[in-house]
């Protein structure tokens, strides 16, 4: 899958159901490859553009399904 048809899809927290938006960039282990991490803009979007908002960092083990057009995370703290 390439990352600009991963960002188009709507991350929904399966305890709430709530969208936390779309995955706008992500963290990889240098060594092996695999992505750690991927980081979902949080907050206003005033503030994302002036860099004050560095987003919610989702653990790539928290990624429970990634559909055709939603990717379901379990996250407790929302």
């Amino acid at each position: 899958m390439l990352f600009s048809e991963l960002k188009c899809k709507d991350v929904i927290n399966l305890r709430d159901c709530r969208k936390l938006g779309n995955i706008a960039d992500f963290e990889f282990d240098e060594c092996t490859g695999c992505i750690c991490k991927v980081i979902v803009p949080g907050g206003a979007k005033w503030k994302s553009l002036f860099g004050c908002d560095e987003g919610r960092e989702i653990c790539y083990k928290d990624i429970k399904k990634i559909g055709p057009d939603i990717i379901i995370v379990d996250l407790p703290e929302c």
